[in-house]
């Protein structure tokens, strides 16, 4: 069939969409070419109710400032010199400026937007707004008319059909050409747009679904055509008033970003407050923590709290028998109390013996006077009752207070003795009081899900100041609920009103924590996610009666139905909405039963669980043919019923929920309405638009409707919406919508190009920024994600590698997420899966669940899916070798290295190991480290096996590392080819035990003992090898033979031998004696005692003499004195001193030297001190490259800030470079940084660097192994590299890169050896602060 286009411009106009906030946006479109001396730009405001000015200049090629042309639209005015403003006038419900400009020097216009009237300004991320000018005509294939008609009718039909103006229909058409523009320009063809808007021939199968999906007996309209048909029926509602030419977007244009999608994400940043991000997890020390810090939390085996009005009741009862009771109530109080022998239910007497002071005995009963305590600012009350051998089953009690009796809702408060076996659980890291409660109310909980959830409505209104592990109880506690794990209903009948009125209470209190405490929504989120919502009104009632109405318009009142029927008047559970479900599908299916079974199978429901209910079901359903209508009409009207109290996150029944709805269902059953939330217009429409196309196979444009859904609702989550809980539904069901969506197409990732593989990350990634609380990272990635997306060049090395860098650190996000929930969620799964006699299975894997279950897993598979394409066109292979050595070894796999850094193997070994931080020492035996991690080159494991000669590298391969597991025992070869390596099988026999003599130094090489010279400061100048390390003799040796511009700072030292005569000190002898008695123990093997000998080594007082002396020093040398500015600061200064004496005995340090047979008794600790460079950047060469054992290439490393996250344990990894020594002022790339953390210091202060005489021995570099310590903490800040100019000015770039290394070949000229030279750039100048020989 032809296709029609009209005609107009002969070049391509480019849009610009700009999101403003507030729902106001901005659409700047260009048309014409200055080439042919004229340009048009549109720009248009949507959705603002003020009038606002466009603020505006021209700038021509080359140049910064502004330009005023001299033709301008009317009704603008000059702003001084420097801008012009112009109004914007009023087209319908837009608001339009026109430009045009015939000045061929025009390379773009600039500009902010200020709303008339007030002093508001509007930039674009704290810049100006920014549109270039098109050049050169781009010739590009016309959209054919037809297509955007058929489209525009399609969104028109998407809408529910309004009768709409003839504007309305002009905008329609004018969002359905974007629409295609936007898919033209991802690559799709306009074959593949036909096709996607053409209704598909085949149906949905039941059983192809790996998701219970929403269903609701609808169908979008299906014609035979949509060229003609459509086409025909757009034609009659919109006048052909649409003259523009329409032009296709070019895949890869020189002249516009091949991705022009990007929202504001700076405005989705969730931060924790500072208490809860340093990980305290409670606001404030509670009762218990009060009662147990007074009373001996360790032997604590029973903890019970109370709740009555604002007055709390603790009761803790101790491994010794003692019984603690205590309140916060002020004024007297009195415990009236009994004891019971042989049931809870008793009350007895207790004997005189075990009465506490102040006790009398009356009627029936024991009454004791309450103690007062004050602990800091806190306040309580106590009983401890000592019970001593007598084995009570429990106690009941009463109080007394302010002259009224309060009891616990009417009845006495209980608590039982018996104390519940844990197994081998363990109560670190959780609410082990909260879990024990749980367990001891679970016999209850069982009955039903009435009573389960108003158990946990209990609960959590009364551990709700708990902070987050009293949450995650709850979180635990309900999921395994939730997976069946724990049982629904015992013996109970419960009415579905009961269910989901108890279910409807506790989201309500779920909603006010949610509200109020917003450190903890993640968790709430969570909660939420595992719960249906209750239903509104009626709705619990309807469960319970249209299934009768059901049976009797269907004429199946027996069977399968009667007994389901039973079921749902028994006891509702979730269970229901998968088996309506399934009877729906199996009605669709024409009765077969096949279907039925593949529904219930596929959603975890079997026979066997169907005939355990109360209620069995052990029927197959049976209907008449004639009533197929009926029924599909009548269950797709109960399956919303059923979802609206079941299924929270069910996306469907959330939209109903929020837009408002009327539940109807065939011939008698009566109407129910849902009334509307009152959202936001867009946020409708897309909402619309989600719910009829969910189920598309052409995923990319519902996911974006899905995203633009969660984005429009994302500011509505932070306010006290009366029904904030819905909202909170509807954006958990838009998340887990956009998760299952994105899993449909994982089929077809092999065949999706790379710029649709981007589209969908950037999805993901915002979809994981709007889901995750303390996203600060995530939305850097997501912020530099969009540069890749801008920047993409077709099989660009360069591009490649930056997209690896972003994704590296996605990665790397998503397994530190992983992480923590094992940490903070796992613990609690074990111990009350424990208590509640869990299968042992479903405790194991519940935290890894939870997170396969979330955001994030989806993402991870994409990016995981990305890597092998990104690494291909970088070509850097699936391995880093960061020591290359050739080995043979037996396999062996840890999960942490530092877990085995102290133990010895017996046969060369080759670690296989999940984590590497970089501070591990190798262990004894190894001959190679294989690792997924990115250590940094120059952290302290890569140079201990580059000086051990062992080899170690990192693979980003997971297919390849998971191969290399199966290995566990076997032997296998490593070789190296070019920059990778080769791994194939060995055999036993061919590996040699020689390799495993233990490492030292050669025996020529002997570690002096250095003495106290005298001196308890020297100045650069008295620097020599008998007072202070080769770090601070290679700085003296540089001074004065370096270049101008390389700068070497000012330093003095504390020479050798003084840690000993401070600790000799009259002031110090009793810290030396403990010292002398701690040494000998760490000498025979317990390591453990290195802490204490640290802690000790940080009790030192200083001398004056030293302090005097050390004063003179560092004023003569220029070096701020601490002391001038206060007292404090010279503390803070003397105990940096310290801690750099104390690594002496850090436990890595003291393991390499007994590896290495050195004698730490002789080793001796120099301290450099400098004032510290406040850094823009730092950096470290290799003057050889480590890598390839080049020696014509340097190799170098930087990062943004401070050194310490380039040598010390910082995730991720830094910007590396390599250049020619022949050619320095062409660095060459190869990997962009992906570290998440960058350290900086704005105020001046000093660095006191450790320089003992145990570093850079011969054939043994102790560099690293001892700790450099800055005066002031620094302050960790979380990175963005979208507009870091290192990364994003290519000319900034080279000079830095070609500065520093031009630094290591002079540096390595002057000691004519290869060096590791550490330093910083500030301002552009380059400072070097050490250097060392390369080994």
């Amino acid at each position: 069939m032809a296709s029609s286009c009209t005609t107009g411009y002969s070049h391509l106009p480019l849009v610009h969409h700009f999101e403003l906030g507030e729902g106001m946006q901005l659409q700047v479109t260009v048309f014409g070419s200055l080439k042919w001396g004229n340009a048009k730009v549109e720009l248009q405001l949507r959705n603002c109710s003020n009038m606002w000015i466009l603020h505006w200049g021209i700038v021509y090629h080359g140049q910064k400032n502004w330009v005023l042309p001299n033709e301008h639209p009317a009704g603008t005015k000059s702003y001084g010199q420097t801008a012009l403003q112009t109004p914007f006038s009023k087209n319908g419900d837009v608001y339009m400026v026109i430009l045009e400009l015939r000045d061929p020097k025009a390379q773009a216009i600039e500009f902010v937007l200020k709303e008339d009237g007030r002093n508001r300004w509007l930039k674009r991320n704290q810049q100006n707004f920014r549109i270039e000018i098109v050049q050169d005509a781009i010739v590009a294939t016309p959209i054919p008319k037809d297509l955007v008609e058929v489209k525009a009718y399609k969104l028109w039909e998407s809408k529910g059909r309004p009768k709409g103006s003839p504007q309305q229909e002009k905008q329609d058409y004018e969002d359905a050409l974007r629409e295609i523009q936007s898919q033209l320009s991802r690559g799709i063809s306009l074959d593949e747009i036909w096709s996607s808007i053409r209704p598909s021939n085949s149906t949905t199968n039941a059983d192809s679904k790996k998701h219970l999906t929403p269903q609701n007996g609808a169908t979008t309209s299906i014609y035979n055509d949509p060229r003609n048909s459509t086409q025909q029926a757009y034609s009659t509602r919109v006048a052909d008033n649409n003259e523009q030419l329409l032009r296709v977007i070019p895949i890869y244009s020189t002249t516009t970003p091949a991705y022009q999608r990007k929202h504001d994400v700076g405005q989705w940043l969730h931060k924790l407050s500072a208490m809860q991000a340093k990980g305290k997890l409670f606001a404030a020390p509670s009762l218990m923590d009060l009662v147990e810090k007074s009373f001996g939390g360790d032997k604590i085996i029973l903890r019970q709290k109370f709740h009555i009005d604002n007055h709390e009741i603790v009761v803790l009862y101790r491994g010794d028998r003692h019984l603690l009771i205590a309140v916060n109530m002020k004024g007297d109080t009195v415990l009236h109390w009994g004891v019971s022998q042989v049931s809870l239910g008793e009350w007895l007497v207790p004997s005189p013996d075990i009465l506490p002071e102040r006790s009398k005995l009356v009627d029936g009963a024991c009454q004791t006077y309450f103690k007062s305590m004050t602990i800091g600012q806190s306040f309580f009350q106590y009983v401890d009752i000592n019970l001593q051998r007598k084995d009570f089953m429990g106690i009941q009690f009463i109080l007394w207070t302010a002259g009224i009796w309060m009891k616990n809702k009417g009845s006495n408060f209980v608590v039982g003795l018996k104390p519940i076996k844990t197994g081998c659980g363990k109560s670190e890291g959780t609410a082990k009081w909260l879990l024990d409660e749980i367990a001891r109310r679970e016999t209850d909980a069982e009955r039903s899900l009435m009573h389960r959830f108003n158990i946990a409505t209990e609960l959590i209104e009364i551990y709700q100041n708990e902070g987050e592990t009293a949450l995650i109880g709850v979180l635990v506690w309900l999921r395994l609920m939730a997976c069946r794990q724990l049982k629904w209903n015992k013996n109970y009948n419960v009415k579905p009103r009961e269910i989901s009125a108890a279910k409807d209470k506790f989201t309500s209190s779920l909603q006010r924590i949610y509200l109020n405490q917003p450190d903890h929504r993640e968790i709430i989120r969570l909660i939420m996610a595992t719960v249906g919502r209750g239903g509104h009104g009626d709705l619990g009632q309807r469960i319970r009666d249209e299934i009768l109405v059901i049976q009797r318009n269907n004429n199946c009142k027996g069977g399968m139905m009667e007994e389901w029927h039973q079921k749902l008047h028994n006891n509702s559970s979730p269970d229901d909405v998968i088996i309506c479900q399934a009877l729906l599908d199996y009605v669709r299916s024409d009765f077969n039963i096949g279907v039925y079974w593949r529904t219930l199978n596929a959603n975890g429901l079997t026979k066997a669980i169907l005939q355990s209910y109360d209620r069995p079901i052990v029927s197959e359903p049976h209907f008449r043919v004639e009533h197929k209508r009926g029924l599909i009409e009548d269950l797709s009207s109960y399956l919303k019923t059923l979802k609206a109290v079941h299924s929270g996150a069910d996306l469907e029944s959330a939209i109903d929920s929020c837009l408002g709805c009327s539940i109807k269902g065939h011939d008698f059953m009566n109407q129910v309405q849902v009334n509307p939330v009152g959202l936001p217009l867009r946020l409708q429409e897309s909402l619309k638009f989600a719910k009829m196309h969910i189920e598309d196979s052409d995923i990319g444009l519902l996911m974006e409707k899905l995203l633009e859904s969660r984005i429009e609702l994302h500011p509505l989550l932070f306010t006290s919406h009366g029904r904030l809980k819905d909202l909170i539904f509807l954006d958990l069901a838009l998340d887990s919508a956009v998760r299952t969506t994105m899993e449909r197409g994982f089929k077809d990732l092999n065949s999706t190009n790379v710029q649709d593989i981007m589209f969908f990350i950037s999805l993901l990634l915002e979809n994981l920024c709007l889901s995750t609380f303390e996203n600060e990272d995530l939305i850097y990635c997501t912020k530099d994600w969009y540069r890749i997306s801008e920047t993409y060049k077709p099989n660009d090395q360069q591009w490649a590698l930056q997209a690896k860098a972003v994704v590296d650190r996605v990665r790397l996000i998503l397994s530190q997420k992983s992480q923590c929930y094992q940490e903070m969620i796992q613990p609690t799964a074990v111990y009350l899966g424990l208590l509640l006699r869990v299968e042992k299975w479903a405790i194991d894997i519940f935290a890894e669940e939870l997170i396969r279950s979330g955001s994030a897993a989806s993402l991870s598979v994409l990016v995981n899916h990305f890597v092998p394409t990104l690494r291909k066109i970088a070509d850097v292979g699936s391995w880093q070798v960061i020591s290359p050595v050739e080995v043979c070894g037996f396999v062996t796999t840890v999960n942490d290295l530092i877990a085995v850094q102290n133990k010895v193997y017996s046969k060369p070994t080759v670690i296989l190991a999940n984590r590497v931080t970089g501070e591990e020492e190798i262990p004894g035996g190894v001959v190679a480290v294989l690792t997924p991690d990115t250590p940094d080159v120059l952290s302290h494991v890569s140079i201990r096996a580059r000086n051990s000669k062992v080899c170690f590298a990192t693979c980003f391969d997971q297919s390849i590392f998971k191969n290399l597991k199966l290995k566990e025992g076997k032997a296998i070869s490593i070789k190296l080819r070019s920059s990778s390596l080769v791994i194939s099988d060995s055999s036993d026999s061919g590996i040699s035990c020689g390799r495993l003599v233990p490492f030292s130094i050669p025996r020529a090489v002997a570690l002096k003992k250095k003495t106290f010279g005298g001196k308890y400061a020297v100045s650069f100048e008295e620097f020599t090898s008998e007072l202070v390390g080769s770090k601070s003799q290679n700085i003296q040796y540089l001074r004065g033979r370096v270049p101008s511009w390389i700068k070497i700072p000012m330093s003095v030292a504390i020479p050798f031998g003084v840690f000993e005569a401070v600790l000799a000190a009259d002031l110090n002898k009793d810290l030396a004696k403990q010292l002398s008695s701690l040494v000998p123990l760490v000498k025979g093997g317990d390591n453990s005692k290195l802490q204490a000998i640290q802690e000790t080594v940080l009790l030192l007082k200083a001398p004056p003499e030293m302090i005097n002396e050390l004063k003179n020093k560092m004023r003569r040398s220029m070096i701020p004195w601490p002391g001038d500015e206060s007292e404090d600061r010279w503390t803070n200064g003397w105990q940096a001193i310290k801690k750099v004496w104390a690594s002496k005995w850090n436990q890595r340090a003291y393991i390499s030297c007994r590896k290495a047979n050195l004698n730490h008794d002789h080793v001796c600790m120099a301290i450099l001190i400098q004032e510290l460079i406040s850094a823009d950047y730092a950096f470290v060469i290799h003057t050889r490259n480590p890598l390839s054992g080049d020696n014509s290439e340097i190799y170098a490393e930087i990062v943004k800030g401070l050194g310490e996250t380039l040598v010390g344990a910082y995730a991720g990894r830094a910007m590396g470079f390599t250049a020619k020594k022949s050619y320095l002022d062409s660095p060459i790339i190869v990997g962009y940084p992906s570290k998440q953390i960058g350290l900086f210091i704005k105020n001046k202060t000093l660095i006191f660097r450790s320089d003992s005489n145990g570093e850079d021995l011969e054939g043994y570099a102790g560099a690293g192994l001892y700790d450099s310590v800055i005066m002031d903490k620094a302050e960790e800040i979380i990175l963005g590299y979208s507009s870091d100019r290192l990364i994003a000015d290519k000319a900034f770039q080279r000079t830095i890169l070609s500065k520093i290394a031009k630094v290591g070949k002079v540096i390595e000229d002057i000691y004519r050896s290869s060096q590791d030279i550490e330093g910083v750039v500030k301002d552009g100048e380059i400072y070097v602060v050490q250097t060392r020989p390369q080994i």
